[in-house]
């Protein structure tokens, strides 16, 4: 965003730098967040990382994988991508579900806004009237393409953005209420349970970690989660220098994504 703006490497830099020093004064009431930028992508506009991978769809809906330092263009055109356990999914703008088999994306039954392959190894995910679905272990698992049974289970309730990992599911809804449900890789649930605070997007980690945005572009991560307390004990902000509208945790990195396409990667 920097070089489009026409600045230099060397205003660049003092800016990278007055970025860290923010993050740096939250020390004393916050969590501590090294950020830095991520000079090699430009306007992104959704990303997701699990079991190391990281992939992200720009705001022209060109879909990328990170390979080293290095975004790699995949195939197609899609406005959401994700990758976890149940492997690579995406969807287009006409909210056609894929999956990413032997290098190529094959579709799937079914029409979704969004979905998470963060579970373990099944999907979940919400359609445009905010429905939530899920789809079982083996279909995920074993789906290959046109032919392949894939029985869409749905969920109780009403969610716009849905996120799993090995302590349960998290989702909010359209007046950004946040809830936690526990599924298992059949889709069998308990219902949702509410969940304190307000958030407008809700991401898993791979280990249980859980971050969100609000609606004026916080960053929020979500205390003292264990498999015995999947709800936890409540929420820290990540001080951020500048509003976020994305977000995504992996190993140790988060990731985030400014509303004007300008990516950070933060460590602590």
């Amino acid at each position: 965003m920097l070089a489009q703006l026409g600045i230099d490497h060397q205003v660049r830099s003092i800016i990278s730098s007055s970025l860290l020093a923010v993050c740096s004064t939250h020390v004393f009431v916050s969590i501590a967040w090294d950020c830095q930028e991520v000079v090699n992508i430009k306007n992104l506009m959704q990303i997701d990382a699990g079991l190391g991978q990281v992939v992200a769809t720009d705001t022209s809906q060109i879909p990328y994988y990170l390979v080293g330092d290095e975004w790699i263009r995949l195939p197609g055109s899609l406005k959401h991508i994700t990758v976890g356990p149940a492997g690579i999914w995406g969807i287009n703008k006409a909210d056609s579900i894929h999956k990413y088999v032997a290098g190529n994306w094959v579709q799937a039954a079914g029409l979704l806004k969004q979905l998470d392959a963060g579970g373990e190894q099944f999907i979940v995910g919400a359609n445009v009237d905010d429905t939530p679905y899920c789809l079982t272990r083996s279909a995920t698992v074993g789906y290959k393409g046109p032919g392949s049974p894939l029985p869409w289970t749905g969920l109780p309730g009403s969610v716009k953005y849905s996120s799993c990992g090995p302590f349960g599911c998290w989702a909010v809804n359209k007046n950004d209420d946040i809830y936690l449900m526990s599924l298992n890789q059949d889709c069998q649930n308990n219902g949702w349970r509410h969940i304190d605070g307000k958030l407008s997007m809700i991401e898993v980690a791979t280990d249980g970690s859980v971050f969100g945005v609000n609606s004026a572009g916080q960053v929020y991560t979500r205390d003292g989660i264990t498999a015995s307390k999947p709800e936890g004990t409540g929420w820290s902000n990540v001080p951020m220098y500048m509003p976020m509208k994305h977000v995504t945790y992996d190993l140790g990195r988060l990731w985030v994504i400014s509303n004007s396409g300008f990516t950070m990667v933060c460590t602590h």
